[in-house]
């Protein structure tokens, strides 16, 4: 579940960003000099929108490393190190990608998250707790997951719906904010002197709340790529695996301890309403997988 609320947090704070620095050189009275240019505006935001989906995208694989102290295993020094460093690159094998780096990162909760810009260029990672609490049929199921959301591009995917998105959030936020300005903050002696401060605060706080409305949208889709990633779990390791990952993974009660924004990015849910969740029930994905035909 982190590859998806990593990404969602790193990308609103890409976007915030990107509008102060803009606000600050001027472009938001370059746009409304003459009234609201919409079409100008509307490629303003589109090529900020896409760009801090993809510098989000870029950032992913540092700031996961970050935010949970994943340890990349260069060299196996014991033999479940060796196993897991070998299952990986058979299945990446299999699924046609490059090896991803893989890591492991001190949890007691069972969880795993994979995240990178391309196919071949990922990091799969798994907590000490799955490790811990799974048996080998079921880790190698995990990690086929994890290999599935990679070979599906599931991150470049997830950009470009994120891009759409900031574009509109960005788009709308700027109009509205505009016609606040206009109709609060306007002054009437100089009709060409451009937005308000008004107008930069208003476009900043309706960005953040646009923003998190959007990503109900992203969770959306991050639920439906999730029976996508179990079934090729399921090819790669076998469906019998995949499903008794999964319920060992229901059967697990323990509060999650990554960190806020990581949560949406690794293999079993969290505490988010519905609405924000990135990961459908487990006993959703369970029966959708117990349909599954598996060659």
């Amino acid at each position: 579940m982190k590859r998806v609320l990593l990404f969602l947090a790193t990308n609103l704070a890409v976007v915030l960003v990107l509008s102060v620095v803009t606000s600050l050189l001027g472009v938001n009275r370059w746009l409304t000099a003459n009234g609201l240019n919409y079409q100008a505006l509307l490629v303003f935001c589109a090529v900020f929108g896409f760009g801090g989906a993809f510098i989000s995208l870029a950032m992913s694989k540092m700031v996961a490393k970050w935010s949970t102290g994943a340890q990349i295993l260069k060299e196996p020094r014991n033999s479940s190190e060796m196993w897991l460093l070998q299952t990986v690159e058979r299945q990446a094998r299999a699924a046609g990608i490059g090896m991803p780096e893989v890591a492991v990162y001190d949890a007691p909760e069972p969880n795993a998250f994979a995240t990178g810009m391309s196919r071949n260029n990922a990091l799969v990672a798994v907590s000490t707790g799955l490790l811990r609490s799974m048996s080998q049929d079921e880790v190698e199921a995990v990690l086929g997951h994890e290999i599935s959301h990679v070979a599906n591009g599931d991150m470049v995917t997830l950009t470009l719906i994120q891009g759409v998105v900031n574009t509109f959030v960005m788009f709308l936020a700027r109009v509205i904010g505009y016609a606040i300005d206009q109709a609060l903050f306007r002054r009437n002696s100089d009709e060409n002197s451009g937005p308000g401060i008004g107008y930069m605060f208003t476009v900043m706080i309706l960005e953040l709340l646009f923003g998190i409305l959007a990503s109900m949208i992203v969770a959306w889709f991050s639920r439906q790529r999730e029976f996508r990633a179990d079934a090729g779990g399921a090819h790669l390791a076998g469906k019998r695996k995949m499903i008794a990952a999964l319920q060992r993974l229901k059967a697990v009660h323990e509060p999650s301890t990554l960190p806020a924004n990581m949560m949406a990015m690794g293999i079993s849910g969290g505490q988010l309403a519905k609405l924000f969740s990135t990961h459908p029930p487990l006993e959703v994905r369970i029966e959708a997988l117990q349909k599954v035909q598996v060659a």
